[in-house]
């Protein structure tokens, strides 16, 4: 790997040289990362699954040592899911000594299942295994090519694209199929570009009995182009692909179609309809948190229900089509004045097909916040409202029609409570009260099983250990799994984040966020203060409402002598839709009133807080957020990190600026209601410290939208700091911690007025 470039201004100031900040305090800091501390947490709960047979897997971590545990809801007990020491050694054995060796206590991530005759099948990066209770052996792959391919519903087929063609395996034979033939360059079948994605995955969606795929023919025949450039010696390697931008004439369409397979010969059936934008009501691509949910099958495979979106997001129509004839139906469409999304937190979505009682049901923000409305499929027409009240359903994990009744999370119900804490629910579709299952404050993790007897319940805040607990599908507890003990992270030196609420820009709306001081904080002290911030829409600045031990470097950052805090503005989701809008259309908000009203607040709360040091970071959205707080707010902030920002939307790509801000207006004198922005043209209002900060290979935000501003802040005369990263895509990879160290030092310098420990060398632990 190429080194990194540094670019510094060559006239920057430094700030007035302060106390030396240690090497042993940048130890200290490295020490509160997540993989430091996450060995130090004993029987902590994860990667929980539930198999068909009702038994619940997951892992246990205590005292550095994991154990893979099988519960069963009959007995309410746990034990081991196989023998450790033996699938160590399989693992061992089937890598012929090559690579790093297994250890039975801490065994890699798996995906486990369970095999016919009982045993289980568990899938990793070592390969395939089968443990049953005499040991365990490697199991050969299931023929496969070296394209990605999406699993009929009973395994034994997989769908890929190939050459722009969908193609089928059979996983037994490797026998393969191809099913269309007129896919080519940049008009292929199944393809997954989002503009920032170019991945060879299909999108496909089978239908249950197997015999038929819904996807789409794409077309980017008329895309614009998006070139990257290579550091490498002698000629650069270029890397192209199709990439629409914000209100560009042409960008992505798709055309619907069915494949069926269950005849002698694959048929093709176009639906009889105009070619879809590439669009969703879960994500700014097709696929939403569990695939390409905005497609749904009915059980007989015999029609299936879609969702087609308008290129700015601001209708929903709900289609049926025949998959054997192509023919289309309108049912329901839905028009907002903003944009459409099929839950509060674009994830997964909220709607259901369900023609065997001949209905639907959609989510609506109509009444300002999310709900479940249930409708007649033939009609169109409102049958009953399932939820109601000041509060938002997030998910529908389950629905069963035969009990008529809903299982779902919900946020913000429960009076007196973090409106954001989630929640789990049952309701009945044909009326009748929210039943709630999850009655502790906290915020909580639900894994509930196929059949929808049981689910898994971890509960936590940001301050108090997870509780991880079994229920039946009424709420009652069956078992307690664990209680995860805090003891050795505590010893270590670990404090916990502290929670907070403010007024927002209107001095009436409250707004919550999370605190982070030094372990050995003192309040006769005055601290700086740092703003994580990420402004939004589709998410917030708060990574998490429940228990972790780093919420990224907040506590390691913290440790130096800041005082870090992330908060939620207005103009996030999960509160109403009204707050969620309120930067709809004039994104360069940022947030931002809030997060300086935040400021304010605390520095008049607590005198421990000098808002006269105050600094700001933030990526990709958050990157743009920062450079617009020190130009637009440069009296506020001293110094500020922009990392990857995004900081001129009609330079990216088309779905997140056009879902958000809207499509693109010419104006009579010549601007657009894009005008106005975008960073570059306030770079002159700089006054203190910035560091920009970019990957050049990023084909999510292209490199281009951090040197716009940088050739804004040049032509100003504007001294600042730059740091390329030759190889780095959006999320920097391999050079994360390096970029971490470089973050905290130069917080350090001109933040703290303190020289930093040169050259501290941060890594990854193993």
């Amino acid at each position: 790997m190429l080194g990194t470039l540094l670019v510094t201004g060559a006239a920057m100031g430094q700030a007035t040289p302060g106390p030396a900040v240690t090497t042993a305090d940048y130890q200290r800091a490295a020490g509160m990362l997540a993989d430091r501390t996450m060995p130090l947490i004993d029987h902590a709960i994860s990667g929980a699954s539930w198999l068909d047979d009702g038994s619940l897997i997951y892992r246990e971590q205590t005292d550095g040592k994991t154990a893979v545990l099988r519960f069963d809801p009959a007995t309410g007990k746990s034990a081991p899911a196989f023998d450790p020491q033996a699938l160590a050694d399989a693992m061992n054995l089937a890598s012929g000594g090559k690579g790093r060796s297994v250890n039975k206590d801490k065994l890699p991530p798996l995906t486990i299942a369970r095999n016919a005759d009982g045993s289980l099948l568990l899938t990793g990066m070592a390969g395939r295994f089968r443990c049953d209770m005499t040991g365990c052996s490697a199991v050969a792959h299931p023929a496969s090519g070296d394209e990605p391919g999406v699993a009929s519903p009973d395994g034994s087929r997989e769908a890929f694209v190939r050459d722009w063609n969908l193609w089928l395996r059979d996983l037994a034979s490797g026998k393969e199929t191809q099913l269309t033939f007129d896919g080519k360059p940049d008009y292929g079948y199944a393809t997954d570009n989002a503009g920032w994605k170019h991945t060879g995955n299909a999108v496909v969606a089978w239908s249950p009995d197997g015999t038929k795929i819904a996807t789409f023919r794409q077309d980017q025949r008329h895309t614009s182009l998006m070139t990257l450039v290579g550091t490498n010696v002698g000629a650069p390697k270029v890397e192209q692909w199709r990439y629409p931008f914000a209100g560009d004439k042409d960008i992505t369409l798709i055309e619907r179609v069915v494949v069926d397979l269950s005849g002698a010969t694959p048929k093709t059936i176009r639906l009889q309809m105009p070619p879809d934008q590439h669009r969703s009501t879960c994500a700014d691509d097709l696929l939403c948190a569990d695939g390409w949910e905005d497609v749904q099958w009915a059980r007989d495979g015999k029609t299936l229900a879609f969702v087609s979106t308008d290129r700015g997001h601001k209708r929903a129509t709900l289609r049926v089509a025949d998959a054997a004839t192509g023919a289309v139906r309108d049912v329901h469409t839905e028009t907002v004045a903003t944009q459409y999304q099929s839950a509060p937190a674009l994830d997964s979505v909220n709607w259901r097909y369900l023609p065997e009682s001949n209905e639907f049901l959609w989510f609506s923000q109509k009444s300002n916040w999310g709900h479940l409305y249930l409708f007649d499929l033939t009609t169109g027409k409102l049958k009953r409202q399932i939820t109601s009240g000041d509060w938002n359903v997030a998910q529908v994990l389950r629905l069963d029609p035969v009990g008529r009744t809903l299982w779902i999370t919900g946020v913000g119900r429960e009076a007196g409570r973090d409106p954001y804490f989630v929640h789990f629910y049952k309701v009945g579709l044909d009326g009748g009260e929210v039943q709630l299952l999850t009655p502790e404050d906290a915020n909580h993790a639900i894994t509930l099983s196929g059949d929808g007897k049981y689910f898994l319940d971890v509960h936590s805040t940001i301050a108090t250990a997870p509780v991880a607990m079994v229920r039946d599908a009424d709420g009652r507890q069956v078992a307690e799994l664990a209680h995860t003990d805090l003891t050795r992270l505590r010893a270590a030196g670990w404090v916990p984040p502290e929670a907070f609420t403010v007024k927002a820009r209107d001095g009436k709306t409250d707004l919550y966020g999370q605190m982070f001081k030094p372990s050995n904080f003192d309040p006769a002290k005055k601290y700086p203060i740092i703003t994580y911030i990420y402004p939004g829409p589709q998410v917030g600045s708060v990574r998490s409402r429940s228990f972790q031990p780093a919420h990224g470097d907040h506590q390691a950052l913290a440790e130096l002598g800041f005082i870090v805090i992330a908060l939620d503005g207005m103009g996030t989701p999960l509160r109403s839709k009204a707050f969620q809008d309120v930067s709809y259309g004039n994104m360069a908000d940022n947030t931002l009133p809030d997060q300086v009203a935040a400021l304010k607040q605390l520095g008049e709360r607590y005198p421990w807080i000098d808002t006269a040091r105050a600094g700001i970071w933030g990526h990709s959205g958050g990157g743009n957020a920062t450079a617009a707080a020190m130009f637009r707010y440069p009296d506020m902030y001293q110094v500020g990190i922009a990392e990857s920002g995004n900081h001129e939307n009609l330079s990216y790509e088309d779905d997140w600026g056009e879902r958000y801000h809207g499509l693109l207006v010419r104006k009579p004198d010549g601007t657009t209601n894009y005008t106005g922005q975008d960073n570059a043209p306030l770079a002159k209002n700089l006054k203190g410290k910035l560091l920009l900060i970019h990957g050049m290979m990023d084909d999510n935000v292209p490199p281009q939208s951090t040197l716009l501003v940088v050739d804004a802040l040049i032509k100003a005369n504007k001294d600042f700091d730059l740091l390329l990263l030759p190889h780095a895509r959006h999320g920097y990879g391999m050079d994360s911690y390096y970029v971490m160290r470089r973050r905290w030092d130069y917080f350090v310098k001109n933040l703290l007025g303190a020289e930093p420990p040169h050259e501290f060398e941060l890594k990854m632990q193993p």
